[in-house]
């Protein structure tokens, strides 16, 4: 090979490997960055256990049947706070009769602990309802029959008055209490639920949408594709490199 050629090609290597350091760099150390945030999580019971439901609350319709879970927490990226108990439908609606032309729908909220609030205070206790609303009511609206829902700019923000303010606020530091292991917690099965009469409050709260705290790391994803276009680049200049020494 001449000395043309490795000096060709060296300034493609070092910035081949400038990329490629770039990338996974992106790719380790900016997640470990991730910013917290104290909010509201939504969630459906599936199969026995919770998970995160894949759209808002607001764009949800629940089943007769289903249950929704709420929960209040500090949470990031790489954690998940569902709720700390899990009810079954036939537990929390057992004695709430069914209705023409209803829908009853079980809800779980949980309040959280002390160290998921803002300023460390007891927050209520978690309980269970058992909703009846109409067959087009969003989970929103569901989440109504479990107390007040306060909204703010599409977010739920409060159940039952609970946080007073804020609403989906970024946390810096996450105190020790808050990452620590949630600790499982007893919800008594409610009394019969009477039908709902839908009010002014229930249809503003219908409007609202939840939270989501996961976030796409869009700098990794282009310096990927920066990568991807150098090794192109590269393999084209050798390719070429070839054809002339052939010729």
């Amino acid at each position: 090979m001449s000395v043309v050629h490795r000096a060709r090609r060296a300034p493609l290597r070092v910035v081949l490997a400038t990329l490629v350091a770039a990338c996974l760099a992106a790719l380790t150390v900016a997640p470990a960055h991730a910013a917290a945030f104290r909010f509201w999580g939504f969630y459906q019971l599936t199969n026995g256990a919770w998970t995160f439901a894949q759209k808002g609350s607001d764009q949800t319709v629940p089943k007769d049947g289903s249950v929704d879970g709420w929960r209040f927490a500090v949470a990031d990226e790489a954690s998940t706070r569902f709720p700390r108990a899990v009810l079954t439908f036939d537990q929390i609606c057992a004695t709430t009769p069914a209705e023409t032309g209803k829908t009853r729908v079980g809800v779980v909220v949980d309040f959280g602990r002390p160290a998921d609030s803002a300023d460390n205070a007891t927050p209520p206790q978690p309980k269970a309802v058992c909703a009846v609303v109409a067959t087009d009511a969003t989970s929103t609206a569901v989440l109504a029959a479990a107390g007040e829902v306060r909204t703010e700019k599409g977010l739920v923000c409060g159940v039952a008055g609970y946080p007073a303010k804020e609403c989906g606020a970024p946390v810096k530091s996450v105190s020790p209490e808050a990452k620590a292991a949630d600790q499982p917690v007893t919800i008594a099965a409610p009394a019969a639920t009477p039908s709902a009469t839908p009010t002014a409050g229930d249809t503003n709260a219908g409007a609202a949408t939840t939270a989501a705290s996961s976030g796409t790391n869009a700098a990794a994803y282009v310096v990927a594709a920066l990568v991807l276009l150098a090794l192109i680049a590269y393999v084209l200049f050798r390719s070429r490199s070839r054809a002339r020494r052939d010729a």
